[in-house]
């Protein structure tokens, strides 16, 4: 059995560190901020001057991860001997999924004997971040490449991730909810809990009204819904609230006795469409 590498998307939220102790290979989705270029192997913004920028006003854009710069980079693990596991960002959210995916097939033609499974996380930030993880702990224990994707496409539907955000205008801007909307919400303190549904898509799931009640009505939807699993259980990503999501932890482990990873930022490609105050919790449940 060849040896393989898991590559993924930059709008995974892991930490740095297991990032590079496993060396998961990153596929750039940049940013711009300034007409200015940012993003994976160019200068990085740190979060909070990134939140503090959006704050101020600057609306950052996104891009699509690169079709040539992908091609490259699994052409070099081909030609290196390396089998390729790459799980993508959500194909209902982003071009992608299908940039890999062509890639891939272009670079096995050209390359003898090379694989290369791309699979459709149909997830973003933490919820693909703990099918990563999942991913990297199956290798460790011996699972071939096939094992792992099979796994990961047939239980993709059951990494739930949930998240509230702080300004509804910012999912007005990427065409998720209407204006009159956000006004209305924003005059009645609505905080909405939104997921990503089986299609990968963006879905509002209530309509709380407060950020507390919200936050607290996130860490209660965990319920019976989490499955029995060894993994750790809940991964959670804030952009610039770090202090809520402490909370949000702290209120896991006690109502739950769960101990989480460690919370990360959300990536700016991501925090661009959600503002600041953005809380993502994901885990393995029996249902997004």
């Amino acid at each position: 059995m060849r040896n393989f590498i898991i590559s993924t998307d930059s709008t995974v939220d892991l930490p740095k560190a297991f990032i590079e102790e496993n060396q998961i290979a990153i596929h750039p989705l940049n940013y711009i901020v300034d007409e200015v270029e940012y993003g994976v192997e160019l200068e990085e913004i740190k979060p909070e001057d990134f939140y503090q920028n959006m704050k101020e006003g600057k609306m950052p854009t996104t891009c699509a991860s690169n079709p040539d710069y992908i091609s490259k980079m699994m052409t070099d693990q081909a030609k290196r001997g390396f089998d390729v596991l790459h799980i993508s960002f959500s194909s209902a959210l982003s071009s992608s999924y299908n940039n890999a995916a062509i890639s891939a097939n272009i670079v096995m033609d050209e390359v003898e004997g090379s694989k290369i499974v791309v699979v459709d996380s149909l997830s973003a930030t933490v919820g693909q971040a703990l099918m990563v993880f999942c991913a990297v702990e199956k290798k460790k224990q011996g699972e071939s490449l096939e094992e792992i994707a099979d796994w990961l496409v047939k239980n993709r539907k059951h990494f739930v991730h949930h998240f509230i955000v702080d300004d509804l205008h910012h999912l007005v801007r990427g065409g998720r909810l209407k204006k009159s909307s956000a006004v209305i919400g924003t005059a009645l303190q609505i905080k909405p809990i939104l997921h990503v549904n089986d299609l990968g898509e963006l879905e509002p799931l209530a309509k709380i009204r407060g950020r507390k009640k919200a936050l607290r009505t996130l860490v209660e939807s965990i319920g019976d819904n989490m499955r029995e699993q060894t993994m750790p259980a809940v991964f959670i990503s804030h952009a610039d609230c770090y202090e809520d999501a402490t909370w949000v932890a702290g209120q896991i482990n006690e109502l739950y006795g769960i101990e989480t990873v460690p919370i990360v930022d959300i990536t700016p490609t991501i925090g661009a469409h959600t503002g600041a105050g953005c809380i993502v919790i994901s885990y393995f449940g029996e249902k997004r």
